[in-house]
């Protein structure tokens, strides 16, 4: 081939293609999910219409997960941040750094979702200030904008972009609750902790330990969540269970196991301590 016939060639060549932005934030495999109902198919109908979605649940329930199995589901990147009362609005949308060779813009992970349409997922939403949360107006309604106004622009929402939140109600309080305002820009889910067959499904599944331990840390759970509201803020979670069958998957007896990942984590009551380690013993007896 002649030097001319290769200049044609590479002319009628595609142009490699730039990877996306957020490549390194898809999500590579697929994550164990166990559904509960028809959340996926309903998730799916939020994505189509684009409505910005509010998780509400308990503590280790499988809300995070779910989230991290429609972002793969869907093909798009996820962008998690755990909110906290620190966080400020800069932390969300980005800032000025100041280098050696000038100032530059750096763009937060709520601004790098809705620029490049990677589902944004703001975890335990309402520990984060309200007047950071007020920064997601903008992108819950019908403008799908978010306003840089230290940079001076408008950053219009891509098309594939979606905003979840999520929280558990069982930390509201006067201080630490959405405000109106905020949650009426959102369509919701409630979850709870799996049905028992289902939740013992689902130890099995992430710790493979056989089932009548696993049924047997769930009956562990069921007791101590029936304290909630009677000495327990929250129960044991599902979360706290994959622990235990881990542990128990490493040799660990089941009564140590649900001595070390589920009775002590979640309270430091004696009276508590003894009524759960109580029930552990009646379980495992």
């Amino acid at each position: 081939m002649t030097t001319r016939e290769s200049a044609d060639a590479l002319q009628g060549a595609p142009l490699p293609q730039a990877p996306h932005p957020l490549a390194s934030w898809r999500v590579a495999r697929e994550p164990y999910y166990a559904a509960q109902g028809d959340e996926v198919a309903l998730f799916e109908a939020a994505w189509r219409a684009r409505l910005p979605l509010m998780l509400e649940g308990p503590t280790g329930c499988g809300k995070s997960r779910f989230v991290e199995y429609m972002a793969w589901r869907l093909g798009r990147p996820l962008v998690t941040v755990a909110c906290n009362e620190d966080m400020t609005a800069a932390d969300l949308v980005g800032r000025f750094l100041l280098e050696p060779e000038g100032t530059r813009w750096q763009d937060g992970p709520l601004t790098l979702a809705a620029r490049h349409g990677a589902i944004c997922y703001l975890d335990e939403v309402v520990e984060a200030r309200q007047d950071t949360t007020v920064v997601i107006h903008p992108l819950t309604d019908h403008r799908r904008c978010l306003p840089l106004d230290k940079k001076g622009e408008l950053v219009r929402a891509h098309a594939d972009f979606l905003l979840v939140v999520s929280y558990n109600p069982g930390y509201q309080s006067l201080m630490k609750d959405l405000k109106p305002s905020t949650r009426q820009r959102f369509a919701a889910f409630d979850f709870d902790y799996p049905a028992p067959a289902l939740e013992a499904e689902i130890v099995v599944r992430e710790t493979a330990i056989a089932p009548q331990q696993a049924a047997a840390l769930v009956e562990i759970a069921a007791a101590a969540r029936r304290l909630r509201g009677h000495g327990l803020d929250e129960g044991i979670s599902t979360r706290l269970l994959v622990y235990a069958g881990l542990l128990v998957a490493q040799g660990v007896s089941l009564a140590d196991a649900a001595r070390m990942a589920m009775v002590r984590p979640i309270t430091d009551d004696a009276d508590i301590r003894e009524t759960l380690l109580h029930a552990v013993e009646a379980v495992l007896a």
